[in-house]
């Protein structure tokens, strides 16, 4: 487990965070669109700190376009993506990419790199102190479950399973407060996936950040979530816990997606 005391014994490890510990972020009516396609038509939104949200929707619903505007990946064309009352720009962005943890399908690890020079990349590229990044890579090869073996292979030497786990150690490596995953699971076979659920459950438990993860799966919805946001058409169909969305559907929509994932009612439970 990964103890915020560490932190506090070395404030300039965390370099650009702000003050606040736990930032708040918004969506204050953003839109996107490509040429005549409406990817995300105006969503006003506040994500929970210290919260798992979980975006959610049939393909092409916005879910995707929704998480690279809070990457920053591309810019909206209407609307503004707010952290702590200020607006995200081209000036502030580099600082506000600092602060996230991102994790993308099948890890997105560097090829030529081994599992550990993935991990330090960035700390390092920073000037981090070479005790403190070997420390800190220690706690999290403790924390996933990796050895140090494991971590001097290179990408195509190790499973799925392991490229993940790497990739969630790269994510984690600045300690950023926010963590957001788009379909980290979507790539792996179904019995590293369900070990893979249990072992981020309980990650995302001990961390205490706030975790914004995009899946095409309601059974993996429900089992990460304490917000879930439910998308169609580029609009936010319903928000609220599970148990919202599963004893009170917004609209025949939401009924007809949670029918269509079965099993999942039952997993409440």
């Amino acid at each position: 487990m990964i103890y915020r005391s560490h932190i506090v014994a070395h404030p300039q490890w965390l370099g650009m965070l702000t003050k606040q510990e736990l930032p708040i972020i918004a969506l204050e009516n953003v839109s996107k669109r490509y040429a005549d396609v409406v990817a995300l038509a105006p969503v006003k939104y506040a994500f929970r700190p210290a919260a798992v949200t979980v975006l959610i929707g049939p393909s092409g619903c916005g879910k995707s376009t929704l998480l690279r505007l809070l990457v920053g990946l591309v810019r909206p064309d209407a609307g503004r993506v707010i952290v702590n009352d200020v607006e995200l720009t081209a000036t502030n962005l580099q600082q506000w990419r600092h602060q996230i943890g991102y994790v993308i399908q099948d890890g997105g690890l560097f090829p030529h790199l081994s599992a550990r020079q993935n991990v330090l990349l960035l700390a390092r590229h920073l000037g981090r102190d070479a005790s403190m990044i070997e420390q800190r890579c220690n706690e999290l090869a403790d924390l996933t479950g990796l050895t140090n073996t494991s971590l001097d292979f290179y990408p195509q030497q190790l499973s799925g399973g392991q490229r993940q786990r790497v990739a969630l150690m790269r994510a984690l490596m600045l300690d950023p407060q926010v963590l957001i995953l788009d379909e980290p699971l979507g790539a792996l076979d179904p019995l590293t996936r369900h070990a893979l659920q249990g072992e981020l459950k309980t990650i995302f438990a001990q961390l205490n950040k706030t975790v914004i993860l995009v899946t095409h799966d309601m059974n993996e919805a429900m089992h990460f979530a304490d917000q879930i946001i439910l998308m169609r058409d580029g609009e936010i169909a319903q928000s609220g816990t599970p148990e919202e969305l599963n004893t009170r559907p917004a609209n025949p929509f939401v009924s007809e997606f949670i029918r269509a994932h079965r099993g999942w009612p039952s997993r409440l439970n």
